[in-house]
């Protein structure tokens, strides 16, 4: 690995480097050459320590003192409720919230947490807050259950009692963003075809319904994706000289998520695979789809093929696909960039999204 960085960045000309590279900072650069590595040779049971509650909490409370805060200057509380547990972030705990962001973290159904993703979670409130566009903003973290010590649709189970949760505090859908990244926005996807699912043919979806009993049809009023792992198991999946995903380890996580219980093409689990316009149609959000995504991300093809779908199903649907991008790069680079504009750069203009959908459309009603 040092070799290869010190080949690529010093002895090659800027045409011969991987697209990631081109633009990249030596520190950015370095980082993601060792996630790189992580992905493809260390077993994701060590991965998992790293993004695990014990480990990304004195890692923020560190973060945090160096730019001096003592405490969280947004509230937030642990959940552990019937069906599902998560972070539950607010502007103003004492006040009805006027968005809910329902968040789904990534990490391959095998490693990640809703702390590792704290920092960037109340940093989304307060882009939010600042906006101006809301006063009273939340977000709920989903915190699934992870593979292999559960499989589908334990995880589905949780995002429904997840979402039943916010409804009971919102009353009403329309207030709702669902949001995610990588699998934890498979999830999201896999939510919301169950939702809009009216006329179920599928046994796994028929298997579903007295857990989903209640969100039939109650579509929320936006999704937000970043670098969505929309097809489980696919032929257009290759590795990229710039991203840090690796295909193999991929589909591996992709089969104990399934876990023999359904087909690894069955849309239920991988949304990818749903071609029916009209299950879209009745699945998509009141507002729509905002898809952010990387040009060089092992994901691209198949996000790029999801739009296509919706777009001819005639759900409203925007995307920003970042030239030389990588995986859920809005996400990593609130840790990696050196300046405070391109760390919230990605995240701004998810913001901005769901300020003109959500907001405009609550001031029309």
């Amino acid at each position: 690995m040092p070799i290869s960085l010190l080949y690529e960045r010093l002895l090659s000309s800027r045409e011969h480097r991987s697209p990631f590279v081109q633009q990249a900072s030596w520190f950015e650069d370095v980082v993601i050459r060792c996630v790189r590595y992580a992905f493809a040779y260390i077993p994701a049971k060590v991965g998992r320590v790293f993004f695990s509650k014990m480990v990304a909490l004195p890692f923020l409370r560190f973060r945090m003192i160096r730019h001096g805060y003592i405490r969280s200057p947004i509230h937030w509380q642990e959940l552990n409720q019937n069906g599902f547990k998560g972070i539950w972030i607010i502007s103003d705990p004492s006040r009805k919230p006027d968005v809910v962001i329902y968040y789904a973290h990534g990490g391959g159904f095998s490693m990640g947490s809703s702390y590792f993703y704290l920092e960037f979670l109340l940093a989304f409130v307060s882009l939010l807050k600042a906006s101006a566009k809301f006063q009273n903003p939340a977000i709920l973290a989903l915190d699934y259950a992870l593979v292999p010590d559960e499989s589908y649709p334990t995880q589905l189970h949780q995002a429904i009692a997840g979402y039943k949760y916010i409804l009971s505090i919102t009353h009403d859908p329309s207030h709702i963003v669902f949001n995610g990244d990588s699998a934890g926005a498979t999830i999201i996807l896999s939510l919301l075809l169950h939702i809009g699912n009216k006329s179920p043919k599928n046994s796994a979806i028929t298997n579903m319904q007295p857990v989903q009993r209640g969100i039939e049809g109650v579509v929320p009023g936006m999704a937000a994706l970043i670098s969505p792992w929309v097809t489980l198991v696919s032929p257009k999946h290759r590795n990229t000289p710039s991203d840090y995903l690796d295909t193999d380890n991929l589909h591996q996580y992709a089969r104990q998520y399934v876990a023999n219980r359904l087909a690894i093409d069955d849309p239920v689990v991988s949304p990818g695979n749903c071609k029916d316009v009209t299950w879209w149609r009745n699945a998509s959000p009141s507002q729509g789809l905002f898809i952010s995504y990387g040009a060089e991300e092992v994901f691209a093809p198949e996000i790029r093929d999801l739009i296509k779908l919706l777009d001819r199903a005639g759900v409203p649907v925007e995307y920003q696909e970042e030239e030389a991008g990588i995986h859920a790069w809005p996400v990593a680079s609130l840790f990696l960039c050196s300046t405070m504009e391109k760390r919230l750069r990605g995240l701004q203009v998810i913001v901005e999204q769901i300020s003109s959908r959500i907001r405009d459309q609550q001031q029309k009603a």
